[in-house]
């Protein structure tokens, strides 16, 4: 448990390290007048997507290339032998993923870096945008290597973690923005009850999807040995709907 806080402390700190060669004043101009899907990002990344810092890709980049290569097993037969070998067989396909997530990191950093935000750029010289680039792809992979030191050494679920790590860092800033919109009137209080109900709701949801399962009914046949009588009792396969 400690090891795994130690790492978590490690991602938020990272997540406080301003990327070299970004303007943060009109950073700040595009995350004041633009939410949606930029407010979705930045709360995956715990804040680091709107300060533009060192993880400001986050962990996407690892989870979009693991949810590739589970596909790709399924449609390339040499992957489908990998997967079958057992642990030495995921030990190449999560080389593979780690490969394939600092290639996608390279490219949501250009994308970022020239398309999102090619304002704040303080230099637009190749110098300047490839040590951007590099930055972004290297706190990727970091964050990649973070949620597998939680997963060797700390109590499991490192990328999970990570993730929730982020978002619950946000969570104290959204309060106290909701407590604003209140004292400003922007904001009733039915309409903070109706939207607290939804989230319950949601989360029960969630739950029960989750816990969700189909149970297979299974009746052993009663067999005689000797004088004693064995089997005859009745158990179930639990097949989950979330696996499924």
């Amino acid at each position: 448990i400690l090891f795994t806080l130690a790492m978590l402390l490690i991602f938020r700190i990272g997540a406080q390290i301003p990327v070299p060669g970004m303007d943060r004043d009109v950073l700040a101009q595009t995350f004041d007048s633009d939410t949606g899907l930029f407010a979705l990002f930045n709360l995956f990344s715990g804040g680091a997507f709107s300060n533009f810092t060192i993880f400001a890709l986050s962990i996407t980049p690892y989870i979009t290339a693991s949810i590739i290569l589970q596909l790709l097993t399924i449609a390339v037969p040499s992957l489908e032998r990998l997967a079958r070998e057992g642990t030495e067989g995921r030990k190449k396909i999560a080389a593979y993923a780690r490969y394939l997530t600092v290639g996608l990191a390279v490219v949501q950093a250009i994308g970022v870096t020239i398309g999102l935000f090619r304002q704040a750029l303080i230099s637009t010289d190749v110098f300047s945008v490839i040590v951007i680039v590099m930055v972004l792809t290297a706190g990727t992979a970091f964050l990649m290597w973070l949620g597998e030191m939680i997963n060797e050494r700390g109590i499991g679920n490192g990328i999970s973690l990570i993730i929730f790590a982020g978002i619950i860092a946000r969570l104290p800033f959204a309060c106290q923005e909701i407590w604003n919109k209140l004292q400003d009137g922007t904001m009733s209080i039915i309409t903070l009850i109706v939207f607290v109900l939804f989230c319950v709701v949601v989360i029960v949801g969630i739950i029960m999807v989750q816990q969700g399962q189909r149970r297979i009914l299974v009746q052993y046949a009663k067999r005689v040995v000797g004088r004693k009588m064995y089997g005859g009792q009745a158990t179930h396969i639990p097949l989950k709907v979330n696996r499924s």
